[in-house]
């Protein structure tokens, strides 16, 4: 079995539960054009055996992974960076451009995606009264995905994970993923990196900086 075919037969299985005092998970992967051009991504760059060096994110944005089921990757990435055509819409998302930019920097998504695979620690977006929303944003939010979690990190992992080192998203978000490595010993090692939406909010101005630092981590792993 593939890397691509475990990952999809992953996405095939993720169910969104049911909140309320309006937090929304969002499943985009039941949609017919969804599963269209995940199926075509994966089967384009993870069509192989190959481990990958894991790069954990949060959770997906809703104009992000939200909308196109694949992480850190809107719609018009998709297309322009990819070339894979959708009709998902024409929304970006700043944490895409930002990937985007250090994808290409790095040699592009053939040569990205050959050695990493961008994830979340929670795989679905969510929202919170139509705005995004951090799992670790509600304790009690927290307390009601951790399970899921862990689950699906196993999964994901399961498809080809390189067990020596991977890279976490966001310092907040670092500690959740040390915690859980920590009791399940996922990962030899976790390296920590900016988020990119903090990068494009608050350091756009040291955006070469941030790209040349994620592509330094990258080369050592």
């Amino acid at each position: 079995m593939t890397f691509a075919t475990s990952i999809l037969n992953f996405f095939d299985k993720l169910n969104a539960p049911v909140f309320s005092n309006g937090i929304e998970i969002i499943n985009p992967y039941p949609d017919k054009e969804v599963k269209a051009v995940v199926r075509s991504f994966y089967n384009k760059y993870f069509n192989d055996n190959n481990p990958r060096v894991f790069i954990i994110g949060i959770n997906p944005g809703r104009f992000g992974g939200g909308i196109t089921g694949i992480s850190f990757t809107d719609p018009v990435a998709l297309k322009e960076f990819c070339g894979i055509e959708n009709n998902l819409g024409d929304k970006k998302e700043l944490s895409s451009r930002f990937i985007y930019e250090m994808i290409n920097a790095y040699g592009g998504p053939e040569a990205f995606n050959k050695k990493f695979y961008l994830t979340a620690l929670y795989p679905l977006a969510i929202v919170n009264n139509g705005k995004n929303y951090n799992f670790y944003d509600d304790p009690k939010l927290y307390a009601a995905l951790k399970s899921f979690m862990i689950s699906y990190l196993q999964d994901q992992i399961k498809a080809g994970a390189k067990k020596d080192i991977a890279i976490c998203l966001g310092k907040k978000n670092y500690t959740f993923v040390d915690k859980i490595n920590k009791e399940y010993g996922f990962f030899r090692e976790l390296k920590m990196l900016e988020h990119p939406r903090y990068i494009m909010q608050y350091k756009l101005k040291s955006l070469p900086d941030y790209i040349e630092k994620y592509i330094k981590v990258l080369d050592a792993c």
